[in-house]
């Protein structure tokens, strides 16, 4: 796709189009589902930034990128879903497969193996990048929220829930994971006395 324009003028009065061509008002739920999924992704990208002024010789730095960097594909391809009304899907479009999903699960798991059990509910922290990366885990549950709202009334892949669901747990697992390689300490919550 050959993009010579990012302005087109035609929003300017409250609609925009779906792929495809539908015409919708800019404050419809798919809309806001998928600019969710976009805003889930820029959150992801400024979490990368913040791991490029991580040390080199930290091994987990560039895995950490890699594993956010094919989140960020996959997240643009679940804007792309969205983006399309029911039944307009283009053929070229990739779905979500189970296995990714099950990949997410086994990322968990290999990332837990080093971390500590939680017996106390942690706050977002950790430095810059696990703090980012708490930051996409909230944006990463609303967006689920709303593909709940929009699957009511317009359906959404069951894929696309599963992924979302499983990567906010991923989120909330790499930035504990990242935080014990940098050597930076969970903050515990605080019972208020």
């Amino acid at each position: 796709m050959r993009i010579t324009k990012v302005y087109t003028r035609t929003g300017d009065k409250g609609t925009t189009r779906l792929a495809g061509g539908q015409k919708i008002d800019k404050d419809h739920l798919r809309l806001e589902t998928y600019g969710t999924v976009d805003e889930l992704n820029s959150v992801v990208g400024l979490a990368r930034a913040f791991l490029q002024d991580l040390s080199k010789k930290l091994a987990e730095r560039d895995q950490l990128d890699e594993i956010l960097h094919g989140i960020q594909d996959r997240l643009f391809d679940i804007g792309g879903i969205l983006a399309s009304p029911p039944g307009k899907e283009s053929k070229e479009m990739k779905s979500i497969l189970s296995t990714e999903i099950d990949a997410l699960e086994a990322l968990m798991d290999d990332c837990q193996k080093t971390l500590k059990p939680l017996k106390e509910f942690i706050l977002p922290g950790g430095g810059k990048v696990a703090a980012s990366l708490h930051q996409a885990r909230t944006v990463c549950r609303r967006a689920e929220r709303l593909c709940v709202r929009l699957n009511r009334d317009e359906p959404v892949p069951e894929e696309v829930l599963r992924y979302l669901n499983r990567l906010s747990d991923v989120f909330f697992v790499l930035s504990r994971w990242i935080a014990q390689a940098q050597n930076e300490g969970e903050t515990l919550w605080r019972r208020h006395k």
